[in-house]
């Protein structure tokens, strides 16, 4: 949690986040994913200064709850001093203790943001998906809360001005609007509306132009002329290697030529032959694609 200190811009972590949304589809499925179309509504996890402290934390932990698709599960939520904005001991369940830094005492409207990477984290425990590192496991949640209708409370939560800054969650804002970005193409949606804070807006905004990008890069139809120029270059000098572009050549066992590139929805890798217009359809999210290889 960035309290008053500098907080980090730009897509630092972008691969690993990409690679986040890949695995939450091999582990959820299409259908899975379609499931989480709603996003948790603003009016479900509002929390005014009048209102109980424990019993408003305890009915958001509960919207939450329902949000992820956890029944069984029991939230018991406390406040103490800490670093980190929350905690959650993940033990075998069904009860999970989650403790909030202190500062939600009197920043109540934050709490559901907290409570969206900590639940996160619950419910990629319950399915045993994990990346290596810590680092990398805080973004996999970041990423699986925003992507699954939870986390624009997390981009909600930046705010910074000239003598002050918050930003909750591993990721920086511009790659929470990325990943919001995307969840935001998927399903239809606008999140902007929700925002209360100008500076999320912004984040979202930036992140929703990189998103876009990734349906513009040859062999993609939307790809613009300076791609579609590079690609026909590179094609011509198939196989060898392409520094910085997110395509690959490589013949088959046949001796004709591929090009393997990213899904824009998933990320997942996409082969096809190298024949100019083809229609492929990703097999992990289903979307069909429009290229000229």
């Amino acid at each position: 949690m960035a309290n008053g200190g500098p907080v980090e811009h730009g897509y630092p972590h972008l691969e690993t986040v990409r690679a986040a949304v890949t695995a939450l589809y091999r582990r959820l499925s299409y259908d899975t994913v379609q499931t989480f179309a709603a996003s948790v509504a603003p009016a479900d996890v509002a929390f005014c200064d009048t209102d109980d402290l424990y019993l408003g934390a305890q009915r958001v932990a509960r919207e939450m709850v329902r949000h992820f698709r956890l029944p069984d599960a029991r939230l018991v939520v406390s406040f103490r001093e800490m670093t980190h904005a929350a905690n959650v001991e993940l033990a075998a369940g069904p009860e999970y203790f989650v403790e909030l830094n202190e500062r939600f005492r009197t920043h109540r409207r934050d709490i559901g943001a907290a409570l969206a990477h900590e639940v996160a984290h619950v419910y990629l425990h319950r399915l045993d998906l994990s990346f290596p590192s810590t680092a990398e496991n805080e973004i996999l949640t970041d990423t699986a809360a925003t992507y699954l209708g939870a986390g624009w409370l997390l981009l909600d939560a930046y705010r910074e001005d000239e003598v002050s800054s918050q930003k909750l969650g591993y990721l920086t804002p511009e790659e929470f609007g990325y990943v919001l970005a995307k969840r935001a193409l998927l399903f239809g949606e606008d999140p902007s509306v929700w925002f209360t804070s100008p500076q999320a807006y912004t984040a979202y905004r930036k992140g929703l132009d990189r998103a876009r990008q990734d349906a513009e890069q040859p062999p993609l139809t939307g790809a613009g002329w300076a791609g579609r120029r590079r690609y026909a270059r590179d094609r011509r000098h198939a196989p060898g290697p392409r520094p910085g572009v997110p395509y690959a050549f490589a013949p088959d066992g046949r001796g004709r030529l591929r090009v393997s590139f990213p899904c824009p929805t998933c990320h997942q890798r996409i082969r096809v032959p190298v024949s100019g217009r083809v229609r492929a359809r990703c097999a992990l999210c289903r979307t069909v694609l429009e290229c000229d290889t």
